[in-house]
């Protein structure tokens, strides 16, 4: 058994032989236009984590809103990457979504 079936995650830069051949021009159309939507969200996110360091140091705390906008950038960064950068045939959403990413310690 892998791990996908022990614990019902999905390791999201898994190596898989099959590539479809018309995914690869669709992908050309679409990376832009999930591009241009990583773009925006990154200009919001970079905004927040301009206030944050604000909040940080007036505060001496974080805000949790503020920190979930840009924790959820870095995730939706990390599904658009992965499928501009040719390591997954699945694409994601235009609208971003929430996904977990853990470290393993070894």
């Amino acid at each position: 058994m892998n791990e996908e079936e022990n614990t019902g995650t999905k390791q999201l830069f898994s190596y898989n032989e099959d590539a479809s051949r018309l995914e690869l021009f669709v992908r050309i159309v679409y990376g832009f236009l999930i591009s241009i939507v990583l773009a925006i969200y990154g200009f919001i996110a970079s905004l927040c984590m301009f206030v944050q360091w604000f909040h940080i140091l007036i505060l001496g705390r974080r805000n949790l809103g503020l920190h979930d906008i840009v924790q959820g950038y870095l995730e939706y960064q990390t599904h658009v990457l992965s499928y501009t950068n040719f390591t997954t045939d699945e694409r994601p959403g235009i609208m971003p979504v929430k996904a977990n990413i853990f470290e393993r310690r070894i």
